[in-house]
């Protein structure tokens, strides 16, 4: 074999492998062949931070399969992504695989396109050592942390807790948010807004809705100012007419793109780089992992042939956008299709919507501005100096638009309603139809949905492209944050209309308040650790000096300073902090005594336990006595719950009717809420409260498990009724005791006798327990 290229996916080296010739074969190593080992952190401290790397388990196959091609290969090209992840992989590889140095090129490429690829060929080049020290620093600084802090968490908080550096910090946001949020009061005041008639010259009736730039802070207030205009009059006292264009978003970076999938395609951050991911690898975008903004001239050339040809020269408008950060380091252009003629793409339908929104904004970027009018209208009323306001907007030229507008995440605004105005002149009379005056109120910061937090994150510095989705991800695996929809609750909200028989009409309506889609909730296991780790690691949890520690990254990876001399500055005192820690810091639970049970005379409290957070009833005269508990429900906090909704939790188990003969009733156990019934126990996981949960709902979760059972079901043996056949997620197995033994796929679990079972049983391999 003449050249052997290493890539880091299957998919990636099938595309690549039909560009390149017979001399040519492509190979898979699946991503990192090796980590830090877990053994003592994997890093020897003292002598100068030097990591221990180990293959894995899983790997050791794929080593063993490519060291055996590297050997008989006269060349190996490390085609491994160009950002300091694929620097690293490569690195790994050479170093593992034992690659001889003349017979080593590394190529990198930002497209999987044919010229991409030759072009990469043509032009190698050595590892850079720069980027893989980046990447091994920042693996080492995390797994530092993580070993160290984690430790201190079980001893001081609860058992098996994780910290992170950047996940910590992450938390604290949200954190910090929802503590916002519970402070906040809200305060009311009146909008008022007016639909008044103009007539033109041919007797035509014109429509035309205003709003009043003034808000009224008290119900009062407003009926006045409703009683002033039954006995006024209204003219349009100024009609503003200005021209405005309106410029296309940059191409997308990381950080937008998970946005953007986020507002208009409802996808997670991880799923959008997972099907980023495989755009990428399929040849059909370029490099998923960036924070450049800038487009390659044959990406400008190919994207206004593109724009010509579908919409016609005046939509052009080349731009060379240049990018904010001083360091973006990770790749050397936006994401952007490969080929801007292909508009749209086969494959699964996830893959279609994200392609199709990647070839929209970035052709969208090389477009004309969109030009506007803007007509602004102010509406003088006879008796008072306030003023009531329409503004109409008119589309002269679509330009971009044509193809692409961005979402926002604003959700405290209150809407444009600019639309298209009817023709108006100074001095018109305008004929009210209705005022109203609509109690509105102020609303606290929405919380973070993943797409507002990577925002968040890349603002405040903290964390690159390739590390957001891990992050957000980390954080949810953990337990530490959810997310989740909440219903909200009822509001009621007053009305005052002023009809055209000039009367006053008050109305009371309701509205859902609170309602939230998607967003992050953190636990309180969060807030705890949160304050915990504040506390006695302000630094760790500080954002300018997550921020610095980034920057420093990015210094290593451009060959600035020194890795070691990095880690020598931030472990010492760090580890310094952590020794004083352990010896010195309290153990915390979040205890708070929300009073007596008028009942019971027993003492009501809350606190973090093993499996959560719950509520305790203890007997302060009996030392002896056993507490009770009771878990708290979903949206409950340990920082706000008051006494009385702490006591509901106690009315727990309750009956909640009979079924069959028997009681059904619910509980909350160690892993979860349920519904008894006959003995048995069936999980009401997050469909259902406990509480609340209804007889008809509760026969539903019974009826469907008993369904789900018969269907798992396939054959037992009378003669040994501790053998099983069932049906399980990956087929049909042997169910013995705690054993679970695969069938072979060419027999018929139906047809299995007792005697060929036990010779399966036998024959499968026990499982080794826990050391």
């Amino acid at each position: 074999m003449k050249n052997l290229v290493i890539v880091e996916s299957p998919a990636k080296a099938k595309t690549i492998e039909g560009f390149l010739g017979k001399d040519f074969s492509v190979v898979s190593c699946y991503g990192h062949i090796r980590d830090l080992e877990k053994k003592n952190s994997g890093i020897d401290i003292n002598n100068n931070f030097n990591p221990s790397y180990k293959v894995s388990e899983e790997k050791k196959q794929v080593v063993k399969e490519l060291k055996k091609l590297v050997k008989n290969a006269d060349v190996i090209w490390l085609a491994t992504d160009e950002d300091r992840e694929g620097e690293a992989i490569s690195w790994h590889l050479k170093d593992e695989l034992k690659i001889e140095n003349e017979k080593l090129k590394r190529i990198i490429f930002n497209e999987i396109t044919k010229k991409a690829i030759l072009n990469a060929i043509e032009n190698p080049r050595d590892i850079d050592d720069n980027l893989v020290y980046a990447q091994q620093a920042r693996r080492i600084l995390d797994r530092l942390v993580g070993f160290e802090l984690s430790p201190i968490l079980w001893r001081k908080v609860k058992p098996q807790l994780s910290a992170g550096r950047v996940q910590s910090v992450a938390v604290r946001l949200i954190v910090e948010r929802e503590r916002e949020i519970d402070k906040f009061t809200p305060e009311s005041y009146y909008r008022l807004t007016g639909d008044f008639i103009a007539v033109d010259n041919d007797g035509k009736e014109l429509a035309v809705k205003a709003e009043l730039s003034k808000r009224f802070p008290t119900f009062d207030e407003a009926e006045r100012f409703l009683e002033k205009c039954k006995k006024a009059s209204f003219s349009v006292l100024d009609l503003e007419k200005k021209a405005a264009t309106k410029s296309p978003s940059p191409p997308f970076t990381t950080s937008t793109l998970q946005q953007e999938a986020s507002r208009k395609l409802g996808f997670s951050v991880a799923r959008t780089m997972l099907i980023a991911q495989k755009l990428y690898e399929s040849g059909k975008i370029t490099y998923m992992r960036t924070d450049s903004l800038s487009l390659s001239d044959d990406a400008l050339g190919n994207s206004k042939q593109a724009i010509i040809n579908s919409y016609g020269k005046k939509y052009s408008h080349q731009r060379k956008y240049k990018t904010k950060s001083a360091t973006a380091q990770e790749a050397h252009e936006a994401i952007r299709p490969t080929y801007f003629e292909n508009a749209s793409i086969d494959g699964s339908r996830d893959e279609q919507v994200l392609y199709e929104l990647i070839w929209k904004r970035a052709i969208a970027s090389q477009m004309s501005d969109a030009e506007i009018e803007r007509t602004t209208v102010k509406i003088k009323i006879s008796n008072t100096d306030e003023l009531f306001t329409a503004k109409g907007e008119v589309i002269k030229f679509d330009g971009f638009l044509k193809v692409y507008l961005e979402s926002s995440d604003d959700e405290n605004g209150n809407g444009d309603d600019s639309g298209i105005l009817p023709p108006l002149k100074t001095g018109q009379i305008l004929n009210p139809k209705q005022i109203s005056a609509v109690e509105r109120f102020t609303r606290p910061l929405a919380r973070y949905t993943e797409a507002s937090l990577v925002k968040k994150l890349e603002e405040l510095g903290i964390g690159r492209p390739s590390t957001y989705a891990p992050t957000i991800s980390t954080i949810q695996k953990r337990g530490y944050i959810t997310k989740e929809d909440r219903s909200g609750r009822e509001r009621e909200y007053n009305v005052l209309i002023l009809d055209n028989s000039k009367k006053i009409t008050p109305l009371v309506k309701s509205e859902i308040t609170g309602a939230d889609k998607s967003k992050l909730f953190p636990a309180d296991i969060a807030m705890l650790v949160n304050d915990f780790l504040i506390e006695n690691f302000p630094e760790i949890l500080d954002y300018k000096f997550t921020a610095n520690v980034e920057e420093e990254l990015d210094e290593i990876a451009q060959g600035k300073i020194d890795w070691h001399k990095m880690l020598h500055n931030f472990y010492e005192p760090f580890h310094d902090k952590v020794e004083h820690t352990i010896e010195n810091s309290e153990r915390v639970s979040g205890e708070r005594i929300l009073g007596i049970d008028p009942d019971t005379k027993k003492q009501v409290s809350v606190r973090m336990a093993r499996f959560g957070a719950v509520a305790q009833l203890t007997d302060v005269n009996d030392p002896e006595g056993k507490p009770q508990y009771a878990g708290l429900r979903n949206g409950q906090k340990l920082e706000s719950i008051t006494l009385e909704e702490a006591l509901n939790l106690f009315k727990l188990p309750r009956n909640v009717g009979d079924f069959e003969g028997n009681e059904v009733s619910a509980a909350i156990g160690r892993f979860g809420p349920y519904v008894k019934h006959d003995g048995k126990f069936y999980s009401l996981g997050k469909d259902y409260d406990p509480h609340t949960v209804s007889l008809e709902e509760a026969v539903m979760v019974i009826e469907t498990k008993r369904l789900k059972d018969a269907e798992k079901y396939i054959k037992s043996f009378d003669e040994d009724p501790e053998i099983q056949i069932l049906n399980g997620r990956w087929g049909p197995y042997i169910k013995y005791g705690k054993q679970n033994i695969r069938i072979p796929k060419d027999t018929d679990p139906k047809t299995l006798t007792l005697d060929e079972v036990k010779e399966l049983i036998k024959k499968s391999p026990k499982k080794r327990g826990k050391k």
